[in-house]
């Protein structure tokens, strides 16, 4: 477990985005996709906004996905290991980097196909609580035509990271703005930040 997070980190260090390309097992994203789809098909995945509380705006030009919030009040088997696997990482990240990290929170996010996410920051205006971004996913199979990849601008160079299944992304919320291009396919991850206060 700590080789994943060890890889998460150095590579962050190294190039200010983390990747660990095996940081949740097969089987915990075959089933985190499951009850993915299954909420979907129940319609209880909303649509995404941007901004927060009272200024939370939808507006489908700028990101058309829609989310579903995890909480572990869910009782959901496979989303609890998730969040045992996050916990184990946030105790990792503070040990070695002293990080301060004291809360979370995930959703899952749905792409179907044709759909995007335009050039943005994670950390709002009003709230500087999120500290780091990370995006797990939940794609098999997925193919360089299939799109949908994570668009990072760099100051040095831009970096498109494709969302396989298994790959986890991490990076500074208030620093790296990002998008997510337009996917080709169903495209599924569990995203969310850890947060400081």
């Amino acid at each position: 477990m700590e080789n994943s997070f060890e890889t998460l980190i150095a590579s962050y260090i190294e190039n200010n985005v983390g990747i660990a390309n095996h940081f949740i097992s097969d089987e915990l994203a075959n089933h985190l996709k499951e009850n993915l789809l299954s909420l979907n098909e129940k319609h209880l995945l909303l649509t995404a906004g941007t901004g927060n509380a009272d200024k939370l705006i939808h507006n489908t030009t700028i990101r058309n996905d829609v989310i579903y919030w995890l909480d572990k009040k869910h009782n959901n088997q496979y989303e609890n290991e998730f969040f045992d696997k996050i916990e184990a990482f946030i105790l990792y990240l503070n040990q070695e980097c002293f990080a301060g990290i004291t809360d979370y929170e995930f959703h899952y996010s749905l792409y179907e196909k044709g759909s995007f996410y335009r050039k943005h920051l994670d950390q709002f205006q009003d709230n500087t609580s999120r500290q780091f971004s990370m995006i797990s996913y939940l794609n098999d199979n997925w193919k360089i035509e299939d799109g949908g990849e994570l668009l990072i601008h760099n100051k040095d160079n831009n970096q498109k990271i494709a969302p396989t299944q298994g790959k986890t992304v991490f990076f500074k919320s208030n620093e790296l703005v990002h998008e997510v291009l337009v996917t080709n396919e169903r495209r599924m991850s569990v995203t969310g930040w850890l947060k400081r206060g």
